[in-house]
């Protein structure tokens, strides 16, 4: 059930929805920038809530309690890749 919710996740997210669904209930916080954004505004919510919602399926699958025949590591893989990489894309936002 676990690698379920992870590939959905992870599709979830290649196709650009929200996953707010999966959002663990804790906000990050605030990034504050100046200009048109304006003070106390969240910088990127969706992706700092896409981020949260594949390290709680990572603690997930890291708690399972099978191996499923490797599958199960291979998915905690990805996530840390898409993890990384929505880190990466939050670094490559100057604005």
């Amino acid at each position: 059930m676990g690698i379920l919710l992870s590939f959905f996740l992870m599709m979830t997210l290649v196709a650009g929805s929200r996953v707010t669904a999966f959002a663990q209930v804790g906000a990050p916080p605030a990034v504050t920038t100046g200009g048109e954004r304006g003070a106390g505004k969240e910088h990127h919510p969706e992706i700092r809530r896409a981020i949260r919602a594949l390290e709680n399926a990572k603690n997930d699958l890291e708690h399972a309690s099978h191996d499923f025949g490797g599958h199960r590591v291979k998915a905690i893989g990805h996530l840390d890749a898409a993890i990384s990489e929505l880190h990466q894309a939050l670094a490559y936002d100057t604005h």
